[in-house]
């Protein structure tokens, strides 16, 4: 893997969050691996999935989840802390930021990737239970409301800045049939980055929300790999999925200086897709 981002330790010293990163194809570790490069210590958190429910090529690998990740990002000379956590659950969420603070120190940089699995909200309206509607938004917008309001309080207190980079969707942008529950859910996010963003600019911190299109990882992986994933890459202008690392590449950029005055926007990954601000 090239790129700007890669090639410099630009992030020395500073301590970011990744949630959401356990999967050996997902965008937390490509987004933790690169942190590193950069020169960042990592907190990788996850759920503790049951290692029964991994995918196959995971099992064969012997993937061990956020083990794996923080022994990835130690591979590039940093600390990395790897973090069972509930980001709907606003005390487990303390709790990992406090744990972070512990152990480093400080916290520069927080990204909130954690999502509720791919598949079952992924129905109609009409038969949509409120119990996976509820779920979609709690992980998403709960777990993205209280991780930034105890990782922004933290920055503010430490009084040098900060970066916080959410993971929204084009689902946030343009909504599809069958996907209210994640439309809804990422329009909130991008919602909430802007009004995030302007109450905390005066303290040196940016807001920002990146909005992946179809990215190969292993969330998707109940969508297959046939028709319909056939179909979803003719809509794509550069008739590929993006991968995990490429969009880590885009988070890697805005948590670096040279981000400093991009803030509150909402950036798109996503081969060319063109859809609504």
């Amino acid at each position: 893997m090239t790129g700007l981002s890669s090639s410099k330790r630009e992030l020395t010293g500073k301590v970011a969050i990744v949630t959401g990163a356990g999967r050996m194809r997902g965008i937390g570790r490509g987004t933790a691996n690169v942190l590193a490069r950069m020169g960042a210590s990592v907190v990788v958190t996850g759920t503790g999935r049951d290692p029964n429910t991994y995918p196959d090529d995971e099992k064969d690998a012997g993937w061990r989840d956020i083990e794996s990740t923080a022994e990835q990002v130690r591979s590039y000379g940093v600390e990395s802390l790897p973090l069972v956590s509930n980001v709907s659950d606003e005390s487990d969420v303390q709790r990992m930021v406090d744990a972070t603070v512990d152990e480093f120190g400080r916290l520069d940089i927080i990204v909130n990737n954690a999502a509720a699995p791919y598949g079952n909200d992924r129905i109609s309206v009409l038969d949509l239970t409120t119990e996976v509607f509820k779920t979609v938004v709690d992980v998403k917008v709960m777990g993205t409301f209280y991780a930034c309001r105890a990782a922004v309080r933290q920055m503010i207190d430490q009084g040098e800045g900060g970066r916080v980079i959410n993971l929204s969707s084009t689902m946030g942008k343009s909504g599809r049939p069958n996907t209210s529950a994640y439309n809804a859910a990422n329009f909130a996010v991008d919602g909430f980055t802007q009004a995030l963003a302007k109450e905390v600019g005066e303290q040196g911190i940016t807001v920002n929300s990146v909005c992946p299109g179809l990215i190969d990882t292993a969330r998707l992986d109940p969508m297959g790999r046939t028709d319909r994933w056939d179909a979803r890459l003719a809509e794509i202008p550069m008739k590929r999925a993006g991968t995990d690392e490429e969009v880590g590449e885009l988070i890697g950029f805005l948590a670096s200086p040279r981000a400093a005055y991009i803030t509150g926007q909402s950036l798109n990954v996503n081969g060319g897709v063109i859809t609504e601000r």
